[in-house]
């Protein structure tokens, strides 16, 4: 870690020989890193030293940079104390020497430079070799380090090469990603021609290496990394951020232990682990490929949805929204780049267009996010759970009426005074599910009563929930009604809709961190409600974050998450009679800022043209930066009601 101190400006490459006999070496140096980083000491690393002697790492770096790498190590009680003193000084390049490292200054694009160097350090070109190459290669000209891929392949017959970088540059996430960079004057020049996963495997194989696997970090963390190691490492710290922010594992193995690297989660859609081999005793130690079957087949309409941005600043991440009136939106909770956010907003539109005031509440709701707010029969509405931070769920329950007069859209819009809307806190018996934050409601009836059905989500205990609970809206009890049926799999950040006195669950997060692609009715009957899953064809991907909405006999999904780099969804369509879905693009061209709907609100609007009206939304980008929509948008959703059920738009 103290050698990692001094931040590669461009590129960083270890070339690690390792002894044919040595294939249990990495087992053991990661078992001893474990115990290292679980409070035991460097000297565990000593049980592994002697299969190591034959092993020696060649680090190479720019001259200036190996040079303060250098002078880290040798100012450094404990790492100069591991140099042999007794051996002469290294000579021209090699800025450290020892028997099982060494540092060598120059520039990787010379290829004959590089060649010497290594032969005058002590390299052996046939012996087996690995090749690390992280976040290194792009910052170069791609020609350049296309040439060094061919170096390789062509001078180490024995060998891995094993890469970690980005892909997807043209997505929301990816051009935020590509404009921080350019921020650094480091511009990824290998993302233009390889943009991802499979054009990066056929650049190795036509550069000379035998075999390719790549993989996108989800897929390398969701199927390759045990689940009780994801368990351990997302248990270090709360942590709730699950659309931008998710635990992955990136594992290098190097012959002393294996390199952790915690990193966000859209992040994962974006970077890749590759492995490429030379040699038929190599091939073994690739990655496992995907397997054909998950790999997500998405049946696309050529048919685009307009999106247009609506001219009113408005943002904010976790926040619910309700209709007020046929002009009137309020926004409870959320956060925004100045913090968690306390204050209750409305959109409101008249002639001259939208805007955004502030709503007095008789009663103060406080900060949360992720909580619901479930429209109620006759008006109204319920708000129930959230959290003003991972490690705080709020148990409490709000019914918020409405004085038509209170928000009024004819108001001075210059005025700065507050609208107003009437919160009562509502004291419910019976006993009450446990507290959580990113689950679904909707309203349910049975035998002409009303419940407000609650289910999932997740709290500072269980990563996620799948259990139901009925609130007898009329006289406010947490009851019991029987539900037959297998229950859907424990969830958070799915989707509930009302339908047919009953309600459509869709997607979510799974508590084994895979996201979730089924279509689940709750449907009353004669002696109360029964689970049915509908059998949808074809599947949708599987997502979450997402917002759903029955318009007709369509369940509209939008916007979301899903765990693979293959775009990012737009709106699937589900027919409620047919079963039948298709994936629908979004068409942001109109949209001068990267859109990313995650964490965001979505509401039908009461026009003539059937529209959904998306307000919030954005992230935290890893070390990118945050990225909120600043403004809300509109989805124009006519070609939705003129498509049938296989996606193609109707004569």
């Amino acid at each position: 870690q103290q050698i990692k101190g001094v931040k590669d400006n461009n590129f960083s490459a270890v070339f690690d020989v390792i002894s044919p006999q040595n294939a249990k070496n990495k087992e053991k140096a990661a078992a001893a890193e474990e115990g290292k980083r679980h409070g035991g000491t460097g000297d565990q690393r000593q049980q592994c030293d002697g299969d190591l002697d034959r092993a020696i790492v060649f680090e190479v770096d720019f001259p200036d940079v190996a040079q303060r790498k250098a002078a880290l190590i040798t100012a450094n009680e404990t790492l100069g104390g591991m140099l042999d003193s007794s051996l002469p000084s290294p000579p021209g390049p090699i800025y450290v020497s020892s028997r099982m490292y060494q540092l060598l200054g120059v520039d990787i694009r010379e290829e004959s430079q590089v060649e010497d160097a290594l032969s005058a350090a002590g390299l052996h070109w046939a012996a087996p070799t690995l090749i690390l190459s992280e976040v290194a290669l792009t910052y170069m000209e791609t020609h350049r380090s296309d040439a060094v891929i061919s170096w390789a392949a062509k001078l180490l017959p024995l060998s891995v090469f094993v890469m970690y970088e980005q892909i997807c540059p043209h997505d929301p996430f990816g051009c935020i990603m590509q404009e921080h960079f350019l921020k650094l004057n480091s511009t990824l020049h290998a993302l233009r021609q390889y943009p991802d996963t499979s054009t990066q495997r056929h650049r190795f194989l036509n550069k000379g290496w035998d075999c390719c696997v790549c993989l996108d970090m989800n897929d390398f963390y969701l199927r390759l990394i045990p689940e009780e190691e994801r368990d351990r490492v997302e248990s270090l710290e709360p942590f709730d951020e699950h659309e931008v922010c998710w635990t992955v594992v990136a594992v290098f193995f190097v012959t002393s232990g294996f390199k952790v690297v915690s990193e966000w989660h859209e992040k994962c859609c974006h970077y890749f682990i590759l492995t490429a081999s030379r040699g038929l005793l190599m091939e073994q130690a690739l990655l496992p490929a995907s397997p054909v079957s998950l790999v997500p087949v998405i049946s696309w309409s050529p048919t685009a949805l307009q999106v247009c941005p609506i001219p009113v600043s408005l943002e904010g991440l976790g926040m619910a929204s309700t209709w007020l009136g046929p002009e009137q939106l309020m926004l409870t909770g959320g956060s925004s780049k100045g913090g968690r956010l306390a204050e209750t907003r409305a959109l409101l539109r008249d002639q001259e267009g939208w805007r955004s005031v502030v709503v007095e509440t008789s009663v103060d709701l406080g900060v949360r996010l992720y909580h619901t707010v479930t429209c109620l029969p006759g008006g109204g509405v319920v708000m129930y759970g959230g959290r003003s931070s991972p490690l705080n769920p709020i148990r409490d329950l709000f019914r918020v009426t409405f004085d038509p007069c209170g928000v009024s859209a004819a108001a001075d819009p210059q005025s700065q005074a507050a609208e107003k809307v009437h919160v009562e806190l509502m004291i419910c018996s019976g006993d009450p599910p446990p507290p959580r934050w990113r689950h679904a409601a909707a309203v349910v009836s049975l035998r002409g009563r009303d419940f407000l059905f609650v289910f999932g989500g997740k709290n500072q205990s269980e990563s996620a929930l799948g259990d139901g609970h009925f609130l007898s809206l009329d006289r406010q009890i947490w009851t019991k009604i029987p539900v037959e049926g297998a229950a859907p799999a424990a969830r958070h950040s799915h989707s509930a809709c009302p339908y047919q006195g009953g309600m459509l669950l869709f997607g979510g997060l799974s508590r084994e961190g895979g996201a979730l692609g089924d279509t689940v009715l709750l449907r009353p009957t004669e002696e109360g409600f029964c689970w049915e899953e509908l059998d949808v064809r074809p599947p949708p991907v599987p997502r979450y974050g997402h917002r759903a909405h029955v318009v007709g006999e369509w369940l509209v999904v939008v916007g979301g998450v899903w765990m693979h780099s293959k775009g990012v969804p737009g709106v699937v369509v589900i027919s409620l009679t047919s079963h039948s879905s298709f994936e629908i693009s979004l068409d942001t061209n109109s949209v001068p800022w990267p859109l990313m709907l995650h964490s965001f609100c979505s509401e039908l609007m009461a026009t003539e043209e059937p529209q959904l009206l998306l307000i919030g939304g954005g992230g935290n980008c890893f070390s990118f930066g945050t990225h909120l929509n600043p403004q809300p948008v509109s989805v124009d959703l006519r070609p939705v009601l003129d498509l049938n059920s296989s996606g193609v738009p109707r004569c």
